[in-house]
């Protein structure tokens, strides 16, 4: 699975590592991954997500509920890729 956030759709960028002498090397900016378990109280479940630091400060503003159906709405997350742990 790539380093994509479930909620937010970020995903790792790309730039230059610039030394003394602005010599320029590539590099990655990854994103601020968590693999978080919720519980999901619409399904009465646990479910894990690959969430970013700015998609747990969403879910907590707006909810889970909510921030799961916008994100599937945008097209970040599938309903069948959101992973139940135990029902």
């Amino acid at each position: 699975m790539s380093k994509i956030c479930q909620i937010t759709g970020k995903k790792a960028m790309v730039g230059n590592n610039v030394s003394h002498s602005k010599h320029r090397t590539k590099r990655t900016f990854d994103v601020n991954l968590f693999k978080k378990k919720f519980y999901y109280t619409e399904e009465q479940c646990w479910i894990s997500l690959k969430v970013s630091a700015a998609g747990l400060r969403i879910i907590n503003r707006i909810g889970l509920d909510a921030a799961l159906k916008q994100a599937v709405d945008k097209g970040y997350v599938k309903w069948n890729e959101i992973k139940v742990i135990g029902d």
